[in-house]
């Protein structure tokens, strides 16, 4: 059986800095190796977004329920609130992979050294979706966004980007 199938050219992905974003961490929860790997809770502790189109707060009580997968890929699960500077209230989550080479991952474990590798080695991707109720940002419902995450000192930052 052969399949004829009809591509049409749709261009290159284009993106456009949505903010940038950076969130403080409380002490991680670890919830042990379970079935699928080793859950742990990294709480948002509070943090601040900035872009050309929204800025603002992220509320405490969000965080990432991180799956460390035995072939040491962490797989990310999101949940953010975020508070704008006009004080509308935006739900963000995200998926995502973070993928830390095996000669990388003693020194990425040491909270005193993590944040000083250069995030060129290391894969830290992100899918971030919102949804709020706020008139003003509602063309967030209506986006798909990329981040690329990295470590810093007390805490993670990522960037951003709506695809277009």
């Amino acid at each position: 059986m052969t399949l004829d199938v009809r591509v049409r050219a749709v261009g290159d992905i284009r993106t456009a800095l949505l903010f940038d974003m950076v969130v403080d961490l409380d002490p991680r929860l670890d919830f042990g190796a379970g079935p699928l790997g080793q859950r742990v809770l990294f709480g948002a502790a509070g943090g601040k977004f900035e872009g050309p189109r929204l800025r603002g707060d992220i509320l405490r009580g969000g965080g990432d329920w991180t799956l460390f997968r035995p072939n040491g890929v962490m797989t990310l699960d999101v949940r953010l609130t975020l508070e704008t500077a006009d004080g509308a209230h935006i739900y963000m989550s995200y998926g995502g992979r973070w993928v830390t080479p095996p000669h990388l991952r003693a020194a990425m474990a040491d909270p005193t050294t993590r944040h000083k590798i250069d995030p060129s080695h290391y894969y830290f991707r992100t899918n971030p979706l919102f949804e709020t109720g706020a008139a003003q940002y509602g063309w967030l419902n209506d986006i798909v966004c990329v981040g690329h995450g990295y470590l810093i000192e007390g805490g993670i930052a990522y960037k951003v980007f709506q695809v277009l």
